[in-house]
């Protein structure tokens, strides 16, 4: 698996696996990031990608000190299941 990329100007981060590219959605205003969509292609549904493409995406986001907001349900579920992430939403 590749490393997550941050894509400003389509407005997501993107990890590419074997051929296809799984997404998260944002907008960005004010310090703020809100997660508003994720993808992630069937072909690559069961390996755990979407987990380490929102992982990357929020140490991406923690290390340049934006806060979240989890209006995609897939983040907003996941940062519920890893706790030590909490701290980012706003």
């Amino acid at each position: 698996m590749s490393d997550v990329v941050n894509n400003p100007e389509k407005h997501r981060y993107e990890l590419e696996v074997e051929g296809h590219l799984a997404a998260t959605y944002y907008r960005l205003a004010d310090g703020v990031i809100t997660f508003v969509h994720t993808e992630v292609p069937p072909e690559l549904g069961g390996k755990g990608v979407g987990s380490k493409l929102v992982k990357g995406a929020l140490d991406q986001v923690r290390a340049a000190g934006l806060k979240v907001v989890a209006q995609c349900v897939f983040v907003k579920g996941w940062i519920e299941k890893h706790p030590d992430y909490a701290d980012l939403l706003k």
